[in-house]
């Protein structure tokens, strides 16, 4: 089981930046692969940001240059470093766990956090 609390959002104007947190706890974080996804209300909820256990990264086309992950294995953290944000960046952010072992794939997420992005 892991479990995973973010943390960051707010209200932010055109052209700011923010960085979210996800704190994972209940097993071994540094296995997972870390991922920000978000949703905006009748939308499906869309990957922003990946990081997989090696560190490589893949990001939305829009997003790229924009956004950077991260994490802190020492911390059982990753982060989101958002700037230039746009009102189209505007949604609930969830965190997620992702870990492939054998034929199992198990995955956890966080409660999410809301970003508004507006003047």
């Amino acid at each position: 089981q892991v479990q995973l609390v973010e943390s960051g959002g707010g209200l932010v104007q055109p052209g700011g930046s923010l960085r979210l947190s996800c704190a994972a706890s209940g097993s071994i974080f540094s296995a997972y692969t870390m991922g920000w996804y978000r949703q905006v209300p009748g939308k499906q909820r869309e990957l922003v940001a990946k990081i997989t256990s090696g560190g490589s990264t893949n990001y939305a086309d829009s997003v790229k240059g924009r956004f950077t992950i991260s994490r802190d294995n020492a911390k059982n953290t990753v982060y989101l470093q958002m700037n230039s944000l746009k009102p189209g960046d505007t949604a609930v952010y969830y965190c997620n766990a992702m870990l492939v072992h054998l034929a199992t794939t198990l995955s956890y997420w966080g409660q999410g956090t809301q970003v508004t992005v507006s003047s």
